[in-house]
């Protein structure tokens, strides 16, 4: 990753949620902090929190939150943050018209643009998500799709992706959200120690399709969506990637080719992806063997899955279990 300077920006109003406008900030400090750690090149952040004319604001619990800069003078943004509101937010929708405009303007200049909760209305109301996948809160499900009937919501769905825009429905999941901008941004290494810092256990990996349910809206490949279905059925089974070409009527190369151009990542990486995240569920769930997950993962050795393990999550099986029992619940 080449180091270069991202600019994010805070969108902020009157009667907005703290947690939900500090906590994007919080963690991509933290990523950045995490990168000098590492000396790991890494892209520096320029963080502005942004208002109408530059005035403060005030939280829904009575916090003062202060801007850098007024949405006027507000320059190109690479990634806008849209916090939530406390209960319904067609109030501040209605006191800030600008904002509808403003978004649409980063947007048409190249912005990713997340939300959280009743925040993502801001981005409906701008017409961003017209025909497009999105999440809200669920206590505003039925309010959001009266008032937003072009928007597909999505109420089983917790995050949605369509492109670079992101909608969060808590809290909770805007933290997830904010791993996985950290990984596209500083790589696997920092977005493993954030997440160690901000979640009660070790999670997962952060890519895609750990988080988008709808990501295959936004490819249109049925050959791969059909491999990827058929190795989320048998990646516990001996996998031949030749022979799963050949199945498809490929060459490996242009079946390595379109598989990345799809999802992202090789078929190789997608096949380690399902065995590890299954591998993690059945030592956090379960009291098999290390030896028993393998088999039951599709691995041969313990000592080869101990080894990818650790590369993917940073601490073995062993201490991933510990650490993911000593902080579960007792009475």
């Amino acid at each position: 990753m080449s180091a270069t300077t991202r600019r994010v920006g805070i969108l902020l109003c009157d009667n907005v949620l703290a947690t939900s406008a500090t906590l994007p900030i919080e963690m991509l400090k933290t990523a950045e902090a995490t990168s000098r750690g590492l000396h790991a090149p890494a892209p520096e952040l320029d963080i502005l929190t942004l208002s109408t004319r530059g005035e403060p604001t005030r939280s829904a619990s009575g916090f003062t939150l202060a801007t850098t800069t007024a949405l006027e003078e507000a320059p190109q943004l690479d990634l806008v943050h849209v916090p939530g509101q406390w209960r319904n937010p067609r109030r501040a929708i209605s006191r800030h018209p600008d904002h509808a405009a403003w978004l649409k303007a980063q947007h048409l200049g190249g912005a990713a643009i997340t939300a959280v909760g009743t925040g993502v209305c801001f981005v409906a109301e701008a017409g961003l998500l017209n025909g497009k996948p999105a999440t809200t809160h669920w206590h505003y499900f039925d309010q959001f799709q009266k008032d937003y009937p072009l928007v597909q919501l999505k109420r089983q769905y917790f995050i949605t992706q369509a492109g670079n825009l992101y909608c969060a429905a808590s809290v909770n999941t805007l933290a997830e959200l904010m791993v996985h901008i950290i990984y596209l941004w500083f790589g696997r290494a920092v977005a493993n120690n954030v997440e160690r810092n901000f979640f009660h256990e070790i999670r997962g990996t952060f890519e895609p399709s750990r988080y988008f349910a709808e990501q295959v809206e936004f490819h249109h490949d049925e050959d791969i969506l059909q491999a990827k279905i058929w190795l989320q059925d048998n990646f516990p089974r001996k996998v031949s990637i030749p022979q799963l070409a050949a199945q498809f009527g490929m060459s490996v190369r242009t079946f390595n080719r379109r598989f990345k151009a799809a999802l992202g990542r090789t078929p190789v990486d997608y096949l380690q992806q399902l065995r590890l995240g299954s591998a993690r569920d059945l030592l956090q769930q379960t009291n098999l063997s290390l030896q028993e997950i393998c088999a039951l993962c599709g691995y041969q050795e313990v000592s080869y899955f101990t080894r990818l393990f650790r590369e993917h999550f940073q601490t073995t099986p062993g201490k991933y279990r510990e650490t993911v029992r000593a902080k579960l619940f007792t009475s």
